[in-house]
């Protein structure tokens, strides 16, 4: 039986009977029903009543090139056919991983050309964290295992990523996260940067927080420094462009390893395929995830440096590490196609060049000079709005979060997916959005601004 035989009432009961959402009040979602998403085309999301909803978060970071393509489903219809599954153990492989790890190497850096399957972002970070330490052992230094992460920080869910990851409320309840990791402060110059300095000057300061953690720690204690390149999942946190030069000239001054996590920011998000070209960054790892497939299968890519993938070969043994599905056939057969489909259709290049600065432009001009909008900033096809009571002051709305909370809902029922976190709206939408989008997506956040505003003004 399909779920078109059930009322929107009945698929509500069923859900909150038997389904634990990830990051809810299941109490709260239980009291008001979930909001059921039936199908969706090209940027646009249908729920179950058939309210169609321009999609600002690309699902959750990942749908880079839009919904409903015949192209994805065919692929991976055809590797189902051919072979559906078989592991990459016992000296075992199939050919779509293969080839599929051949075309990361190509798109990475130049001195990345070694790829471990998974098939998440959580779980390409354990992977990290586990291959780092591992790293450092087999060069005789097991002592270096100390990791150098940031606050407000996400790394995933599972205990590692979390741990990895600078979230108070997820490290409250993993009552006890893995040792050995220390957080830092985020590059975000709008809340942290001291009166009258510079962009330059605070991306200096932020950098010197590694730094100084190293030196607290002793650079024979510490493994790696891991970082988004910008800080997604906690507000879209765009560093100065000072600031990862001067973390990777730390990194390089220590022989502490650069691990960047693209989870989000890979496959094109930034206008480069890896932010880790956006900043020039050369790191020793980077996580990807999310739009290596568009989402339409679960899959991750740990892509790993020369340098720890040559040691890794040569004095490592065997790594007791690995996941059922890894490498698995379907998924990386849709990758490929996605990938394929990325390039064909220009996305990258289009994100750099056309849509993404068209993107800043237009939240600066349609969002900017709302009285609830501190300051909107973005970079390629991401972006964030902050929400205050006061742009002057910066001075936010009480309870935390509400306001944004507030924002996020009108927007939804304006036709508009948005996220809030804590007190910022983020966007991250399918590359495949074009000017047209993007004015549709601004005038319905306007109008979602000035309703909340409307809301705030009867508290």
């Amino acid at each position: 039986m399909t779920y078109q035989n059930y009322s929107l009432k009945q698929l509500q009961q069923i859900d909150a009977a038997h389904h634990l959402h990830p990051f809810t009040d299941h109490k709260e979602i239980r009291e008001a029903g979930s909001r059921i998403i039936t199908h969706a085309n090209g940027p646009f999301i249908y729920d179950s009543e058939g309210t169609e909803i321009l999609d600002g978060m690309a699902g959750l970071w990942c749908v880079n090139i839009g919904y409903g393509r015949d192209e994805l489903a065919d692929a991976a219809y055809a590797q189902m056919k051919e072979l559906p599954y078989y592991n990459s153990f016992f000296k075992c492989s199939t050919p779509t991983p293969v080839l599929l790890a051949k075309k990361l190497a190509e798109l990475a850096p130049k001195h990345v050309n070694q790829v471990f399957f998974g098939s998440s972002g959580s779980e390409a970070n354990d992977t990290a964290l586990r291959l780092v330490r591992h790293y450092w052992a087999l060069e005789g230094k097991p002592e270096k295992n100390r990791i150098i992460s940031r606050r407000t920080a996400y790394h995933g869910s599972t205990i590692a990523g979390a741990s990895l990851g600078g979230m108070e409320p997820m490290h409250k309840q993993l009552n006890g996260a893995v040792p050995n990791i220390v957080h830092v402060m985020m590059p975000y110059a709008y809340e942290l940067a001291l009166p009258g300095e510079s962009d330059h000057d605070f991306g200096l300061r932020a950098a010197k927080a590694v730094e100084d953690a190293i030196l607290d720690a002793g650079a024979d204690k510490v493994a790696a420094f891991i970082g988004e390149p910008v800080m997604g999942a906690g507000g879209v946190k765009i560093p100065p462009m000072s600031y990862w030069p001067e973390v990777q000239r730390i990194c390089r001054k220590y022989d502490i390893l650069l691990m960047l996590d693209e989870v989000i920011t890979g496959y094109g998000r930034t206008g480069e395929w890896f932010a880790a070209q956006t900043f020039g960054i050369e790191p020793d790892t980077i996580t990807t995830a999310k739009a290596l497939t568009s989402g339409y299968q679960p899959l991750s890519a740990l892509l790993v440096g020369d340098r720890i993938a040559a040691t890794l070969v040569e004095k490592g043994g065997e790594f007791n590490h690995g996941y059922t599905y890894a490498g698995h056939p379907v998924a990386c057969a849709v990758a490929l196609k996605n990938l394929e489909i990325i390039e064909r259709e220009g996305l990258v290049d289009r994100v750099k060049n056309d849509t993404g600065p068209y993107f800043a432009k237009a939240l600066q001009e349609h969002i900017g000079g709302h009285d609830l909008v501190g300051e909107v900033r973005s970079i390629g096809l991401m972006g964030a709005i902050e929400i205050v009571r006061d742009k002057a002051t910066k001075e936010r709305f009480l309870p935390a979060g509400s306001a944004a909370v507030l924002v996020r809902d009108h927007a939804i029922a304006q036709g508009m997916m948005l996220r809030a976190t804590g007190d910022t709206m983020i966007l991250s939408p399918p590359l495949i959005w074009t000017s047209e989008t993007i004015d549709m997506a601004c005038e319905r956040i306007a109008k979602a601004l000035d309703l909340a505003q409307a809301d705030l003004r009867k508290l």
